[in-house]
């Protein structure tokens, strides 16, 4: 692939509590937070962002690191300068005080700014609720901003963090123990549902880790577990992006039928919901 020059979405701003960053937008319907991964909004991200607003979602993609657009595959711009920038990319999450990276028991600070984010795309794109994808780096703050009462889809691709260094930490998420008690009332009490995604061979997301939120969440999370050989083997890295960089998008593929999971979740959730509420508003 090549760079993607951002051509069928609209661009704006979100600004909460002083903190101002830009928006990536397509489509209409209910809202879905699109959170990509490190280095940052690549053309497959996009490519997963259209695809929600296929099904008729509004995909909104806030710029949390990187160069919305800019190829990530080495063959775009080289083996080095491709690193440098995941290097960059990284270290921009390293050294912000947004990004919780090895504390356990800890939610990141940025996912206070993604809830008010979330709250203003639910009022601007109505529906029922809101979605929300995070991968990788941002895994974890799809379930964190579940707190939300209008949060009603979250998915968790590959989480990341905290960084699996040790077995306690592997054996985490970085959402805080309230985060987390808040979820799984929600789980208990109003049928939430949340969907995890993994290689199990994906060293930075250990089955420690999913086994942990199965002993937190219980039957409300839903575990999509693949054999590293379902991932596009034309990837540079090993097996990790599920939705991504190791998608094969062809029907039969177990990476597709991970992708269809999630955007079943999202239609039950947020469409089928909707409709539902229409019905009950026009008795037609």
């Amino acid at each position: 692939m090549a760079d993607h020059d951002l051509t069928g979405f609209d661009r704006s701003t979100f600004t909460h509590d002083g903190n101002t960053r830009r928006i990536l937008r397509r489509g209409t319907g209910p809202a879905v937070i699109v959170m990509a991964e490190i280095p940052g909004i690549t053309p497959r991200v996009l490519e997963f962002a259209e695809r929600v607003a296929a099904i008729g979602c509004t995909a909104v993609l806030p710029v949390l690191f990187g160069k919305p657009g800019r190829d990530a595959n080495p063959a775009a711009h080289g083996r080095l300068n491709s690193a440098l920038y995941a290097a960059s990319s990284m270290w921009q999450v390293c050294v912000s005080r947004e990004f919780t990276v090895l504390a356990t028991g800890k939610t990141s600070p940025v996912v206070t700014w993604l809830r008010a984010l979330a709250a203003h795309e639910h009022e601007r794109c109505g529906g029922p609720g809101v979605g929300a994808v995070g991968m990788c780096l941002t895994g974890g703050f799809a379930l964190a901003m579940a707190t939300d009462e209008r949060l009603l889809a979250p998915v968790v691709s590959q989480p990341s963090l905290p960084l699996a260094l040790t077995r306690s930490r592997a054996g985490t998420i970085d959402v805080s123990a309230e985060d987390l008690a808040a979820v799984r009332g929600r789980c208990e009490r109003a049928g939430l549902q949340v969907m995890g995604l993994r290689f199990r061979g994906d060293r930075l997301v250990p089955g420690d880790r999913f086994a942990f939120l199965r002993r937190e969440l219980g039957p409300a999370f839903t575990a999509v577990e693949l054999d590293d050989s379902a991932a596009n083997p034309d990837a540079v890295l090993p097996p990790h992006s599920v939705l991504t960089e190791h998608l094969i998008d062809a029907p039969g593929q177990p990476t597709r039928a991970a992708l269809d999971e999630v955007l079943d979740l999202f239609r039950t959730r947020l469409l089928d919901e909707q409709d539902r509420d229409t019905t009950a508003v026009t008795g037609t």
